[in-house]
């Protein structure tokens, strides 16, 4: 059978007439519990939009330093996964003609303005074959990225487009391929 609250209470506690201690300050009428609840909707002082503007920046230099480093939480989906750093350190640690794509251009665009026929006639020539030799060169890097990528992780495991990651990855400069690469020429990692 349950206690009732007289039966559970002994007889010769306190007096019933001791009230809780006083928390010290009146309470406040219903306007001031409003007024102190009153906030805009959106923050629009210029101390909130610094902070803001601070903040965006700090992420996005931490989100650029991870995805220079080939931190997988901050690359891009195109660049994420075991089997896209392989083919990427793969292309780091060679030397490839495509790479020199971007510099023969700039030279071959300063001898357009020589004003001699045959130095631009002959530079825009070996332009097209430079690039013709560049195309080459990727063909041959992605059946190789692609075999060695086979090699590696299996047949039946192999993602789709590594061949072409790691042609487009070659026509780039060195220095400004993103992810930077994590191999020195010649060293191949594992």
């Amino acid at each position: 059978m349950a206690k009732t609250s007289s039966e559970s209470a002994p007889h010769d506690s306190a007096p019933e007439d001791s009230a809780p201690p006083s928390k010290g300050r009146p309470t406040p009428s219903r306007a001031e519990q409003e007024a102190a609840r009153r906030r805009p909707l959106v923050a629009d002082t210029k101390e909130a939009k610094m902070r803001q503007r601070a903040e965006a920046t700090a992420q996005r230099e931490k989100a650029r330093a991870g995805m220079a480093a080939g931190d997988d939480r901050y690359l891009t989906a195109r660049d994420r996964g075991p089997q896209r750093r392989f083919v990427r350190d793969w292309v780091d640690s060679r030397w490839h003609v495509a790479e020199l794509v971007m510099p023969i251009m700039v030279v071959v665009l300063l001898l357009m303005f020589v004003n001699v026929a045959a130095i631009q006639t002959g530079s825009y020539v070996a332009l097209w074959l430079f690039v013709l030799f560049a195309v080459i060169d990727m063909i041959i890097t992605s059946s190789r990225v692609k075999r060695a990528a086979r090699a590696k992780f299996g047949n039946d495991r192999l993602e789709r487009g590594l061949g072409w990651y790691g042609a487009m990855r070659i026509v780039q400069m060195r220095f400004m391929r993103l992810p930077k690469p994590q191999v020195a020429r010649g060293r191949r990692r594992s």
